[in-house]
């Protein structure tokens, strides 16, 4: 009898930490055995000049870690990784936080860089069986500090840039008050940003016309949340076919609220209400960049590109 080993992985993200155990099958893919995600905020402060993380902050970031660990330890994995990206790998004290998640929980931490963050969630994305039947096709994952931009031909990564443009720091960045409505004047602010962001980088929208687009992360994760919870099924049974009129929608809807009203809708996280139309507005401008009609929304991300890399072989 073939053993799978089962391995275990923490993603500690700008505005969330998740984790995934997970184990091969007997047709080489990903089985899922246990995935959550906690929103902890380590970010705050990810948008100044020279980014620090603060000690709520980081005690948020141990308290999830620690939780995780604890839902993970009855799989017994074999090997557990973990790893950070933007939020920590930008912060002037991003290695003291790595040296503390070791002495409290004993695992070393890997921060990874731009290029390793976007190149495995690319690695990700294709583990999706969703995603099988796509040869030529873009990939876009929006976190709290940094968006990945990913361009595939067939199914081989021909560009992955990361860009300082996550829904957390734009929103310190370009959103004048969170807890108010989020005004015209912040919409054209962060999409200005966008903009700007990727006129800078150097990323080309290079693909045959008609190319596919897919979207990952918690952003549009919400959104089908929300559509969910409107219709009365979870997230699960929503469409993975996302249109940019549902999200421009969407947004309309919500940047009229103030953050006490956002925190109220139906399957928008609380704590992701203040960031939420940012992260909106961010989507958008990608759309209107490339040309997008619509996304495909994928589950399968960061996390999923580690558990492959973890298993290989």
């Amino acid at each position: 009898m073939v053993h799978f080993p089962t391995i275990g992985v923490i993603d500690i993200g700008s505005n969330s930490i998740k984790s995934l155990v997970a184990s091969r099958d007997d047709r080489g893919g990903i089985t899922t055995q246990l995935a959550r995600t906690i929103d902890a905020r380590i970010s705050a402060g990810i948008g100044h000049a020279r980014p620090r993380l603060s000690e709520d902050g980081m005690q948020r970031g141990l308290e999830a870690i620690r939780e995780l660990l604890g839902d993970a330890a009855p799989f017994a994995p074999e090997r557990m990784v973990l790893v950070a990206t933007s939020a920590v790998r930008d912060a002037a004290n991003g290695v003291e936080f790595a040296k503390r998640i070791q002495t409290a929980t004993g695992y070393e931490l890997r921060i990874l860089s731009g290029d390793e963050e976007a190149n495995l969630i690319g690695r990700g994305l294709t583990a999706d069986p969703q995603l099988a039947n796509l040869e030529d096709f873009y990939v876009f994952d929006l976190g709290g500090g940094s968006l990945e931009c990913l361009a595939f031909r067939g199914r081989k990564v021909e560009q992955a840039i990361s860009l300082p443009l996550g829904c957390v720091r734009l929103t310190e960045r370009c959103v004048e008050n969170p807890e108010e409505p989020f005004g015209e004047r912040d919409r054209l602010r962060v999409t200005a940003v966008c903009r700007e962001g990727f006129a800078k980088s150097g990323f080309g929208f290079v693909l045959p016309p008609g190319s596919g687009a897919v979207f990952a992360g918690g952003t549009v994760t919400t959104v089908r949340a929300i559509i969910g919870a409107k219709a009365g099924v979870p997230v699960s049974d929503t469409s993975p076919v996302v249109s940019i009129g549902a999200l421009r929608a969407l947004l309309d809807e919500t940047a009229t609220q103030p953050l006490a009203a956002r925190k109220q809708i139906p399957g928008l996280p609380a704590a992701r209400a203040d960031v939420f139309p940012t992260a909106l507005a961010t989507v958008l401008a990608v759309a209107d960049i490339g040309g997008f009609n619509s996304f495909l929304h994928s589950f399968h991300n960061l996390r999923y590109g580690l558990a492959a890399e973890l298993l290989q072989g």
